[in-house]
């Protein structure tokens, strides 16, 4: 099938991949309108990968530029979102290594702007002191954020990409570029690590977590 063919397609099926065909056109208006779907769930991602707001917020930003830089390179071959998703991963993975290559100053882990929105939540300015809830809630998610964090880069995006983007395994597989069977290998790890993570505070035995079920291999390359 032609490529034309196929973008026709395809776009058929997608209605964001319509609206970066209009970007591809120049169509500003277009552009605004995909930033203004993606950015809430952009920033997320990137806020549980890298760990802080601040730095998810320049990385989406960087992300949505590659984008409109691209625009006329752009040709659909997969879903807009997995294509999007696509330049996050690679764009957060060396974000993490080079912190990796030089000293940084971490953030506490118990302040709940550094815990992600999609895991704490936002938090407003309150002076008044909170009330117990509140505080179980930001030492439960302060907990979360640093079993999230003693994951390893992989497996933390494909439970990001699973948990809170709702991406099957060939989904995540094609942003990560893996196999379907090493997906499911990071996930059952990864599943395993947290529950360990966080049995002192969730009952483990209680209904089973939400990410996708999945037997692990062991010729995965996922790597600790």
């Amino acid at each position: 099938m032609a490529t034309g063919q196929t973008s026709a397609l395809m776009a058929l099926r997608d209605p964001d991949i319509r609206l970066m065909l209009r970007v591809r056109a120049d169509d500003r208006e277009a552009f605004a309108e995909l930033v203004e779907r993606y950015q809430h769930r952009l920033v997320g991602v990137m806020h549980h990968l890298v760990g802080r707001r601040d730095e998810a917020e320049d990385l989406a930003q960087e992300v949505f530029l590659r984008v409109y830089r691209n625009r006329h390179k752009y040709t659909p071959q997969a879903k807009f979102a997995t294509w999007l998703f696509t330049i996050a991963n690679n764009l957060a993975l060396n974000s993490i290594r080079d912190r990796k290559r030089r000293p940084t100053v971490p953030f506490e882990a118990g302040d709940p702007a550094a815990s992600g929105p999609l895991l704490a939540h936002d938090y407003g300015v309150n002076r008044d002191p909170p009330p117990p809830h509140k505080v179980q809630q930001d030492e439960l998610a302060a907990v979360v954020r640093r079993a999230l964090d003693d994951l390893n880069e992989r497996q933390r995006m494909a439970v990001v990409l699973n948990k809170f983007e709702d991406m099957n395994y060939a989904e995540i597989a094609e942003v990560m570029e893996l196999t379907t069977k090493a997906v499911k290998s990071l996930l059952s790890r990864a599943r395993a690590k947290l529950r360990e993570s966080l049995q002192a505070y969730i009952d483990v035995d209680g209904p089973p977590p939400t990410y996708p079920a999945g037997p692990a291999d062991d010729d995965s390359p996922d790597e600790e």
